[in-house]
């Protein structure tokens, strides 16, 4: 059966490909294979520059083109020599060894991957992938989420609405606040992302330069490789066994498995908010809600993000828990989890998306707001005991306890008729009474 959206088994390459499709020049199959024909090629390149051997300008330009141009035919044709090889990048090896022919460069053929395991190719190209994709792909797509936000945050910043602790009321907040607490949580999370650095493993069969060594004695290759690693725009692991420990990759997934648990947090409240009416969603003509209730306006942009993140959540926890172990010098089990690295990304970027529709479909209900809020002049009794406690008033909080707690039909006048009575001065009562759901709202901060 051909490969088609409709028959992919993975609704990311099936379902989902289009919104996806920006992740694939990193983690797809070409996209690896791409990756590690730069890194060859850059090996090869810097012997020359350290002298290791003459290379003609022409070979040089027909590799640094070939490079340049490479697409899915080339990746095919190396696809073809791994048919024979059962090898993947020792199919890179001898591709590019018949470019050299092409070039005129038959000669130099063996410095290609010369001293190298294929994971020095492996764990060097994959870093860049990922590191290319979340300074392009998806830092970039966060950061349209948080700008969105942000404009939510500041369009409602000045929106009375009733708290709820432990699903109770609670005292009032503001809509626009409770926005910035996402905002913020999540740009502590990016700051920290973008903070890590982005590591790869280059050192030979097991780490130790072995090949090198015993081939240029004289060579000083532990900085040699510090100084090649660095031209990848990665810092070399000094210390490894055949692979990389991948510690500080498990880092970089931990932390957007942090992210995407704030964001699950962010849509299941959208999700209840809409369900109490806070937010209306705008509707789009010939969408369907339910195909038995006609008048359904569903929160599935909320849903689909949550359950998107749900998955990529348990790919992440797995691939940070899991590629860090290894028996002894190296086993093959990274390999295979590896290659999915991009899985977990892309349901992120989905769910990312999804979010950014469901926000834009927000239409503020402030007449429930309002409602609810004018429902529940109890949240007002913290407001009142404090200041008492503040006038030295005894038994405070227990006279509002006895008043409010467990009670039923607190109203306005409910609350008046106790203040009046109260023995304060004048200046207190009539400070107590200004106090409403609408305006206990505490700090409103700049932002």
């Amino acid at each position: 059966m051909e490969l088609t959206p409709l028959t992919a088994i993975s609704p990311i390459d099936g379902r989902y490909r289009e919104q996806v499709s920006p992740l694939a020049p990193y983690f797809s199959e070409w996209g690896l294979i791409h990756y590690r024909v730069r890194v060859e090629i850059a090996y090869f390149l810097f012997l020359a520059d350290q002298k290791l051997f003459v290379l003609p300008a022409a070979v040089r330009k027909h590799l640094q083109q070939m490079e340049a141009n490479f697409g899915p035919a080339e990746a095919a044709a190396i696809k073809d020599i791994e048919r024979t090889t059962r090898h993947d990048v020792k199919a890179v090896e001898y591709f590019l060894k018949e470019e050299l022919k092409k070039a005129g460069g038959e000669r130099l053929q063996e410095w290609i991957h010369f001293g190298l395991t294929s994971q020095d190719i492996n764990h060097t190209a994959v870093p860049m992938s990922w590191q290319a994709a979340l300074t392009e792909v998806y830092i970039p797509a966060m950061n349209q989420l948080q700008k969105l936000m942000l404009q939510q945050a500041r369009k409602w910043k000045d929106v009375p609405m009733l708290a709820k602790t432990h699903g109770q009321p609670a005292s009032p907040t503001r809509l626009g606040k409770e926005w910035k607490v996402f905002h913020e949580r999540i740009s502590t999370q990016l700051h920290l992302l973008t903070s890590l650095p982005h590591t790869g493993k280059f050192g030979g069969a097991t780490g130790n330069f072995n090949a090198h060594q015993v081939s240029f004695p004289e060579k000083n290759w532990p900085r040699l490789a510090d100084k090649f690693v660095q031209r990848l725009g990665l810092t070399r692991q000094q210390f490894t066994t055949q692979i990389e420990h991948y510690d500080l990759l498990a880092a970089h997934l931990d932390t957007i498995k942090r992210i995407n648990t704030i964001l699950i947090d962010f849509n299941r409240d959208c999700w209840t908010y809409i369900s109490m009416e806070y937010f209306r969603q705008q509707t789009k003509a010939g969408e369907v809600g339910s195909s038995a209730m006609p008048h359904k306006v569903n929160p599935i942009d909320f849903e689909n993000a949550e359950g998107n993140l749900g998955i990529a959540n348990a790919l992440l926890e797995h691939l940070s828990s899991k590629l860090p172990v290894s028996r002894l010098q190296r086993d093959l089990t990274d390999s295979t989890v590896l290659r999915n690295i991009g899985v977990p990304l892309a349901h992120s970027l989905l769910a990312i998306q999804s979010m950014m529709k469901g926000m834009n479909k927000l239409l503020l209900n402030r007449e429930k707001i309002e409602y609810d809020l004018n429902q529940n002049w109890a949240v007002v009794a913290e407001a009142i005991q404090t200041i008492l406690r503040r006038e030295q008033y005894a038994g405070a909080y227990e006279a509002l306890k006895e008043l409010t707690r467990g009670k039923e039909g607190i109203t306005q006048k409910t609350l008046h008729t106790f203040i009046k009575r109260l023995p304060v001065k004048a200046g207190v009562k009539k400070e107590l009474l200004s106090i409403t759901p609408m305006n206990y709202t505490g700090v409103n901060p700049s932002f």
